[in-house]
């Protein structure tokens, strides 16, 4: 006698709950890290560092303006102008931790969509993320500098990176819609400074009213400064995308080196570079008063 076939037996079922436990786990870390006092440490050591870099620009752009020696750079410049200093290494080994801790501040609460005390729309997120990738190159160029492998950047790198992109498909509309959003990045940058809408970001009630003043006007200047180079640096992108010519793209340095060979260029220039040490000076205060 033959035995009984039993039924198959239904296929297992799989949980999919599951799928998303990963997810939900990095997530839950996410939180648990944007509410520690490592967190709040890095943001503010990250806008102190951003502040120092941001100094050393304004600085060279100055002493150029004045004809004084010195020279349009961007922020790879700025730390190899602090690596060449007496003791240069050291304080750019401490640069690079406070980069690195902006860059995580960033990128984590363009992840979860919020800090400590505040949160982010979507436009937040997105450029939340968008600057911290920016400083977490940054952080990388400094680790090169450290290593003594030099580490690149500046016009050189936009007309490199600028010319392999103009050679895919569609790479000069690409390009120019690069061009177009630093533009509108710039504008913005312009109506944070006239609606002063960055000051809702810090904790403003606990400054004195000097204190404010001087936080408040050293936002709106380096905001406006940093309006005008961001405008000139898609404005020129938009061109190479237009010419399809990588040479025509600049970086930082690029638009300083620009304003300095316009008409009034000295004086042109040292408004911007005063402004962008107003910006220098607006990040060195945030750092204290930043809500993270």
């Amino acid at each position: 006698m033959y035995p009984t076939p039993t039924p198959e037996e239904p296929p297992m079922s799989v949980d999919m709950s599951l799928a998303g436990a990963p997810a939900r786990s990095a997530k839950a870390r996410g939180e648990r890290f944007a509410r520690s006092d490592t967190f709040e440490w890095l943001a503010r050591a990250g806008l102190a560092a951003r502040g120092a870099v941001y100094g050393i620009i304004a600085i060279l752009a100055i002493k150029l303006a004045l004809g004084d020696g010195g020279k349009a750079t961007n922020q790879q410049g700025a730390l190899k102008t602090i690596a060449a200093q007496p003791f240069g290494k050291a304080l750019l080994i401490v640069l690079a931790i406070g980069l690195l801790g902006y860059a995580a501040w960033r990128l984590t609460r363009a992840a979860i969509g919020h800090g400590r005390e505040t949160t982010d729309d979507v436009k937040g997120r997105i450029s939340g993320a968008v600057s911290g990738l920016g400083y977490a190159a940054l952080f990388v160029t400094a680790v090169q500098i450290i290593a003594g492998s030099g580490g690149g950047g500046g016009s050189g790198q936009a007309d490199k990176a600028t010319g392999g992109a103009l050679g895919w498909p569609g790479g000069p509309w690409l390009v120019g819609l690069v061009g177009l959003i630093i533009v509108a990045a710039g504008l913005d940058e312009g109506r944070r400074a006239l609606t002063r809408s960055f000051c809702e970001k810090s904790r403003t009630e606990r400054m004195s009213r000097r204190m404010r003043q001087a936080f408040t006007a050293a936002g709106v200047f380096g905001h406006l400064a940093r309006m005008v180079v961001f405008v000139l640096m898609g404005y020129f992108l938009v061109r190479a995308a237009i010419a399809f010519d990588p040479d025509k793209a600049v970086g930082l340095d690029g638009a300083l080196a620009k304003l300095a060979h316009a008409p009034y260029g000295p004086v042109l220039l040292g408004i911007v570079a005063v402004g962008l040490l107003g910006f220098a000076a607006y990040s060195a205060l945030d750092a204290r008063y930043r809500q993270v």
